[in-house]
């Protein structure tokens, strides 16, 4: 989970600099960062902590709502892409991603939360994690612009090897 909480800080990172920019091209560039890094970090937890969250935990209401919440900011990050600075909504847009997105963090991170959950479970976090880093830097040298999973490809997440591992470990 260290490799997701990371991930977490990065993009809040960005997103206080996107507020802070005042040049367009900065502007975009943050926004190209963000989204970048958001569509790798949601397939990832998607494609494997999530099916092996689910497994261990049977929390159905805290995988759930995650993923809804993954749909609303793949949604946005997809306006987001297809727009530029020169919109008169760009900023909000973003605005708005990071609110959602801090609002996913905290549920994650805060006491009792799946990461909390994840941790008192019998998850192997060690090997989801080296899973987790090796899948992050494979999508990172492609270039996909799409990185949309439907729901019957999360589910068959959990089915994939990575979910056996995610319960054997």
């Amino acid at each position: 989970m260290a490799l997701l909480k990371a991930d977490h800080r990065q993009v809040e990172d960005w997103f206080e600099q996107f507020e802070k920019a005042r040049n367009d091209d900065r502007k975009l560039e943050l926004a190209t960062k963000i989204c970048k890094a958001l569509t790798v970090h949601t397939r990832i937890e998607e494609e494997i902590f999530y099916p092996a969250f689910l497994e261990a935990t049977d929390d159905k209401d805290l995988h759930h709502e995650a993923e809804i919440e993954h749909d609303g900011a793949k949604n946005l990050i997809k306006q987001i892409e297809a727009s530029s600075p020169d919109d008169e909504y760009y900023d909000s847009k973003v605005k708005v991603l990071s609110e959602m997105i801090k609002h996913h963090v905290k549920e994650e991170e805060q006491p009792g939360g799946m990461f909390a959950e994840a941790r008192d479970s019998d998850m192997d976090l060690e090997a989801i994690g080296e899973q987790m880093k090796n899948r992050k830097l494979e999508l990172q040298g492609e270039d996909d612009s799409d990185g949309e999973m439907s729901p019957g490809a999360r589910r068959k997440g959990a089915n994939s090897q990575v979910g056996r591992m995610a319960r054997s470990g």
